[in-house]
């Protein structure tokens, strides 16, 4: 592999990494702001969406719930704190990336 090539692949996968990150940025968020705005009544298209983004994003927000449990009436801060430590965990992983991969 030339060295160009090595710098592609790298490139590549240092720019799929952090594209998996920001989706799931954006999945958080979709997540938290179709909370906030559940349709009256029954809606079948909401109730799928969140489903699908339920089970994508509550294997990070469920232990982040555990020590830090909702507040009052239904004041879950738990998305707010996932997208904070998602956005740190990003740049640590792309620096990291970046140093083992470009050098």
């Amino acid at each position: 592999m030339t060295a160009s090539m090595g710098g592609v692949a790298a490139a590549v996968i240092i720019q799929t990494v952090d594209t998996l990150f920001r989706i799931f940025f954006w999945l958080l968020l979709i997540r938290a702001v179709l909370s906030w705005f559940r349709p009256a009544g029954y809606n079948r298209l909401y109730d799928d969406v969140m489903q699908v983004l339920v089970t994508l994003t509550e294997p990070l927000l469920a232990p982040i719930r555990r020590v830090l449990p909702p507040v009052g009436p239904g004041f879950d801060f738990s998305p707010l704190v996932a997208l904070i430590l998602l956005n740190i965990l990003r740049g640590l992983v792309r620096g990291l990336l970046v140093r083992i991969l470009v050098g």
